[in-house]
């Protein structure tokens, strides 16, 4: 299958559906980080008509349509107006709208939980996501993620484990993700794809369109 990554500079899911035989290209306004010749730097929506036959859109710009954020949008944070605030929040829009519909099968766009500002701005054809953990996929961290999805089925657990409860010792590990300290690299850790995760969706997704494909030609 022809498959079109967006929005990821670690390559994690990339490498996953890649490792499963599929022509496979990530891309991003940055650079990849491990390198990859198989990596395109730019918008996304630049190369939405090249013929993909899935995509997944991984991490999106979210700050502005995330239910956490949403308070930004009314008292905006230092050295930001509210005009920007909401010019950044109808960009978001636009990018995810453009990829949820694009001319392409089986789509997976990644996002948190919206606020309903942008809600309300999203297509008339957007489900509700699915929301996954990386618990189900056998990686010890909480982190609800959503992802909306059209042509492909939900993800179903793979290896899930038994997070611990609230005040247990392994808890705060367990929350990590939420605990990253401040600093200019804390949006990589918080967006980085789970490996359980992405071998879930190479294996549930890509097994997907292959088997749609066999139909198709038959």
């Amino acid at each position: 299958m022809n498959i079109l990554i967006a929005c990821e500079t670690s390559g994690v899911m990339r490498r996953a559906f890649a490792a499963r035989g599929h022509d496979v290209w990530s891309c991003d306004l940055l650079a990849a980080e491990d390198g990859s010749n198989r990596h395109i730097r730019g918008d996304v929506r630049d190369i939405l008509d090249d013929g993909w036959d899935l995509m997944a859109v991984l991490h999106p710009p979210c700050t502005r349509l995330c239910n956490s954020g949403v308070r930004w949008l009314h008292t905006p944070p230092p050295g930001k107006t509210r005009d920007q605030m909401w010019a950044e929040l109808a960009e978001g829009v636009d990018l995810f709208a453009a990829c949820w519909n694009a001319p392409i099968p089986r789509v997976a766009v990644e996002n948190p939980v919206m606020h309903k500002h942008a809600r309300d701005r999203m297509p008339a054809s957007l489900p509700k996501p699915q929301i996954v953990q990386p618990w189900w996929f056998g990686e010890p961290f909480f982190k609800a993620t959503g992802f909306y999805l059209r042509g492909l089925p939900e993800l179903t657990p793979t290896n899930r484990l038994t997070p611990p409860k609230p005040g247990a010792d392994d808890h705060k590990a367990w929350s990590a993700i939420h605990r990253a300290p401040p600093g200019p690299d804390r949006w990589k850790v918080r967006s980085r794809t789970f490996q359980g995760v992405a071998e879930a969706c190479a294996d549930q997704w890509g097994n997907e369109a292959v088997s749609a494909a066999k139909v198709v030609a038959t």
